[in-house]
């Protein structure tokens, strides 16, 4: 064991050193995060919090949601030890009823024109513990620092697969070690792997704006303060893929919004 513990020791000393992160703030919020915070932007126009309105929502499953594919830990006897009953993935996370579906990603995909927002100071987390990623979705701001963390006492690395951003592999072998990052474009969605261990997986929404949010198991999202005008939101699921409407907002107004994805026809047999 302690010649197998060296050996990914030097492994994890192998990987890639640096890294910049996500932000968020919450493991998963279902609702928005405030318009402005203390940092950045110039120029452009300013939401009046005053006239704003806000985007409440639900998700919802029509359909039986598949069986999550179970998670056998067996190749890192540490992982079995740390983690606490039978593990499965999260790609579909329901109600009681089986009918609202969590982990969805809802943002302004369209529509805000030439609005500017502070960039967040606060630091976002993503953290590697029980050999699983905490959380499974969350978003974050361009230019909000990302914190990552392993809480495990084995070899862990996080590896980002982005499109627009560049892409990063860094290794953390030592328990409680800690790197940051922060992307400097916008991107839904970026994954993030683990290369030691295959079941870990995550995703992450970074956005220009604060106008996004993560649904729990109860489906429901909440955007706050969102000036008046017509959006396109847009709802994504890692399996099920995005979903889009058109929403027009008047001044003050509240305003409720649906999505209704469908359960793949496999699992309905």
């Amino acid at each position: 064991m302690r010649l197998r513990s060296l050996g990914l020791y030097g492994i994890g000393l192998t990987l890639a050193v640096s890294i910049t992160a996500c932000g968020g703030g919450q493991e998963t919020s279902s609702t928005s995060a405030e318009p402005s915070s203390p940092a950045g932007a110039s120029g452009g126009q300013r939401v009046d919090t005053a006239t704003a309105g806000s985007l409440k929502g639900m998700v919802a499953l029509e359909g039986a949601a598949p069986r999550n594919e179970p998670i056998r830990m067996n190749a890192d006897p540490i992982c079995v030890k740390e983690a606490t009953g039978p593990q499965a993935q999260e790609t579909f996370v329901v109600g009681s009823d089986g009918k609202t579906l969590g982990n969805v990603f809802v943002y302004v995909k369209d529509g805000l024109g030439d609005y500017v927002f502070d960039t967040p100071t606060e630091v976002a987390k993503i953290d590697q513990r029980q050999c699983r990623y905490h959380p499974h979705v969350f978003g974050m701001r361009v230019g909000q620092p990302l914190e990552i963390s392993n809480s495990d006492p084995t070899l862990h690395n996080i590896h980002a697969t982005p499109k627009n951003n560049q892409e990063f592999n860094t290794g953390q072998p030592i328990k409680d070690m800690k790197t940051t990052h922060t992307f400097t474009s916008a991107e839904v969605m970026v994954p993030f792997k683990c290369d030691v261990h295959g079941w870990m997986n995550a995703y992450v929404g970074v956005m220009e704006h604060p106008y996004y949010a993560v649904t729990g198991e109860d489906g429901a999202f909440e955007l706050r303060d969102v000036p008046p005008g017509t959006y396109t939101i847009e709802a994504w699921h890692e399996r099920l893929g995005p979903m889009t409407q058109s929403v027009t907002l008047a001044a003050k107004e509240a305003k409720e919004v649906t999505f209704t994805f469908k359960a793949p026809a496999a699992a309905t047999n």
